[in-house]
């Protein structure tokens, strides 16, 4: 998937992709202890990151959301939930500022 993309934006994605697949392996408390072939992540570019599949229980990645943050100009995180239908809200620190998403 990475090799497809234009060579100028590979890095961004293998950031995003990665940071995906951590935020879902730490939301379900197994960390590296669950193989990262064992699960697969879709960066679609314009879609929302998604769970396409899990080799253990292919049924379990409809029950899986991800939501993809910027904290900072040239920094990723994700946040992985299992469920649908929340909300992230975020503050600036120090500063009333609110931003949600």
């Amino acid at each position: 998937m990475l090799r497809a993309l234009p060579t100028e934006v590979q890095q961004q994605a293998f950031f995003r992709y990665w940071t995906c697949k951590e935020a879902y392996i730490k939301a379900r408390g197994e960390g590296l202890s669950l193989p990262l072939d064992q699960f697969e992540v879709s960066l679609a570019s314009g879609e929302p990151a998604a769970i396409l599949g899990i080799q253990q229980d292919p049924s379990e990645a409809s029950g899986w959301s991800i939501q993809e943050l910027t904290p900072a100009p040239g920094y990723v995180a994700a946040l992985a939930v299992e469920g649908h239908g929340w909300r992230v809200t975020c503050w600036q620190w120090p500063g009333p500022r609110q931003q949600s998403l």
